[in-house]
């Protein structure tokens, strides 16, 4: 029997999207990767101040080394890449499934949701803040964000290997999932009458999902309104705003704190704190 054609075409792009592969480099994201045995690792480039540097994590990775020279580096970066002389390709993390991870993954049941961000120096910056605070996951649209590459990798500093990414094809299902597993959306916007803390309150200590839109057109309207509650981040001054990246750390900081709140009242009132898991492990 023939397949549909949306059954071929499904599974053309599932096999192009394992196909993939992405450059990494700097030397801090370059070990990190190395380290990570959940890494598919294909090809590793490294200049003889570098492969002295990362011996250790070369050693460990169990990779044999391209020795190049600086003034020729043939790994296909771009000219602006601030390589350090180690690039190391690689196939995208697989992290499992979103009910998986968000359901009963490790950290603090809290994950950040982006709304079409698409820099990856933000989304390398959030994902080192959800690391930093223990939130699950950082959960982000295919198509309209920005995808794992070097300049996220290194942006993020290490967290790409440690904190999930996870990246979906509809970002208002994914919210309806994480309704139904109990999670409480919170969207920023800078407009809103209700503070951060008031829905952090809202919510009685149940999961927290922040919900981020990109800077300049902020939430799409299917997004709002599929939002439990919109909340700001106060500002001293009339005219004061944060980049996306920045309001992201802040929420997260806010929401550890809520939680923290909440688990001791939980424990002077003699019940148990089920919002905490495990230390997270690599993919």
């Amino acid at each position: 029997m023939k397949k549909p054609a949306w059954v071929i075409e499904k599974e053309r792009a599932k096999r192009a999207a394992a196909s993939e592969t992405v450059w990494l480099f700097g030397l801090h994201a370059v070990a990190d990767a190395l380290r990570n045995p959940a890494r598919t690792r294909l090809r590793l480039i490294l200049t003889r101040n570098a492969a002295d540097r990362l011996a250790d994590a070369v050693a460990a990775s169990g990779m044999e080394p391209e020795i190049a020279d600086a003034r020729r580096f043939p790994a296909p970066l771009a000219p602006d890449s601030v390589h350090q002389g180690a690039a190391l390709e690689v196939s995208p993390l697989d992290w499992g499934s979103l009910d998986a991870v968000c359901a009963s993954g490790a950290g603090a049941a809290l994950v950040v949701l982006l709304d079409r961000v698409s820099d990856p120096h933000n989304v390398g910056a959030i994902l080192r803040s959800a690391e930093v605070f223990g939130a699950r996951a950082v959960i982000a649209h295919t198509r309209h964000a920005a995808p794992e590459t070097g300049a996220l990798a290194k942006t993020a500093s290490g967290a790409l290997e440690r904190q999930p990414y996870l990246r979906v094809t509809n970002l208002s299902e994914a919210m309806t999932k994480l309704q139904r597993m109990g999670y409480v959306l919170l969207g920023l916007d800078g407009t809103a009458e209700m503070t951060l803390e008031e829905g952090l309150a809202q919510a009685q200590g149940a999961p927290i999902a922040l919900v981020l839109g990109a800077e300049g057109p902020g939430l799409r309207e299917k997004t709002r309104e599929t939002c439990d509650h919109l909340v700001r981040i106060d500002a001293a001054g009339a005219f004061g705003s944060l980049n996306v990246s920045n309001a992201a750390a802040v929420a997260l900081h806010a929401a550890t704190r809520a939680n923290k709140t909440g688990q001791a009242s939980a424990t002077s009132n003699g019940r148990s704190n089920t919002g905490q898991s495990h230390k997270r492990e690599r993919p």
